[in-house]
């Protein structure tokens, strides 16, 4: 609740607040970018939680920077693409930009918090596309990202050591991320162990059936059966006390939302308006589709929440600051833009 309180009077300040004065401010959104996720590196300052990511720092509360960031990312994103004008053909040029894009993610890969870069490559993929970037420099990217991931693991295989419990230690992915993968590929392998968060999520989900069992009374999570339930598998809550239906009025819900913003997109009168509303939506749209698939088994586990719905103080005020972003869009748009919209 605090969080809703805090993120409608951010929102309510961007909202007023006219994104195009940001446009020209693509070192100093860099910047600021590095500084919040590297924050919680400052001794003193950050503090570790989670699988031992340090991406906290406590000044009286807990608070996650990396979270933050998203905003600047989705600005610092748009704000660089901005400047080629919907036409980014060289090769050199490209290079760039792909190489400062991906600063945000390296730096957030030394907490390490996998999931929340994802995020911001998911904001800059989309950014890159809408921006245009040769499709042929996209497709280059993929197979580039592909093959680093190949890369890794086999590295990693080179690497691993074993400890004296005769358990093996990996140095470049932790044991965590590799038993998540795992679990994906073969969810039935160890029910008990590593497969047991992914089991309990889809008996939460098909216990549900058709209406719910009404709110409140979802067993999994009220007996402790269903791990993370306030976050990563708040869907499983959902599915468990609302139902099918009540699960798909909310799919709709977010269907709304993205034609919303998409309908924003279409008005804006410039291309550094166009392209913050529709970083937001390939962060929504991604963070949507990966929570909902990891809780069913559809994709891999990764600590990423629900749009509006996971608990959390940070989250909920990035995700009002993002509206607030693209209520500005909306609300300066000239009169041709409003008619288009």
């Amino acid at each position: 609740l605090a969080g809703v309180g805090a993120g409608l009077v951010v929102m309510t300040v961007l909202w007023r607040f006219d994104y195009r004065r940001l446009a020209n401010m693509t070192t100093a959104l860099l910047v600021i970018n590095i500084v919040l996720i590297l924050l919680p590196h400052v001794p003193g300052l950050g503090t570790t939680a989670g699988m031992g990511a340090r991406s906290w720092i406590k000044i009286g509360m807990q608070v996650q920077p990396g979270e933050f960031a998203k905003v600047t990312v989705v600005l610092f994103a748009a704000s660089l693409l901005a400047r080629y004008q919907g036409t980014l053909d060289d090769w050199r040029e490209y290079c760039k930009v792909l190489g400062l894009l991906l600063v945000p993610f390296a730096c957030i890969m030394t907490q390490p918090d996998l999931g929340t870069g994802l995020v911001y490559m998911a904001i800059s993929a989309v950014v890159l596309v809408m921006g245009g970037a040769k499709a042929r420099y996209l497709l280059l990217t993929v197979a580039a990202g592909v093959a680093a991931i190949a890369a890794v693991f086999a590295v990693d295989e080179l690497l691993k050591y074993q400890l004296p419990d005769g358990t093996w230690e990996y140095r470049l992915l932790k044991n965590y991320q590799r038993r998540r993968l795992l679990v994906f590929l073969n969810p039935e392998a160890d029910l008990s162990g590593d497969g047991y968060n992914l089991a309990q999520a889809k008996i939460a989900i098909g216990s549900g059936g058709l209406f719910g069992k009404g709110i409140g009374n979802a067993t999994q999570s009220t007996h402790g059966f269903l791990p993370e339930a306030p976050t990563d598998f708040i869907f499983c809550v959902l599915a468990e006390e609302l139902g099918f239906v009540g699960v798909v009025a909310l799919i709709a819900l977010y269907a709304a939302l993205i034609a919303i913003c998409l309908s924003i997109a279409r008005a804006a009168d410039d291309l550094f308006g166009m392209l913050i509303v529709m970083g937001v939506v390939g962060m929504w749209l991604f963070q949507i589709l990966e929570n909902i698939g990891m809780d069913c088994g559809l994709m891999p586990i990764t600590g990423i929440p629900l749009p509006f719905v996971s608990y959390g103080s940070s989250f909920m005020v990035v995700n009002f600051a993002l509206i607030g972003l693209i209520g500005s869009v909306w609300s300066h748009r000239s009169m041709q833009g409003r008619k288009a919209a």
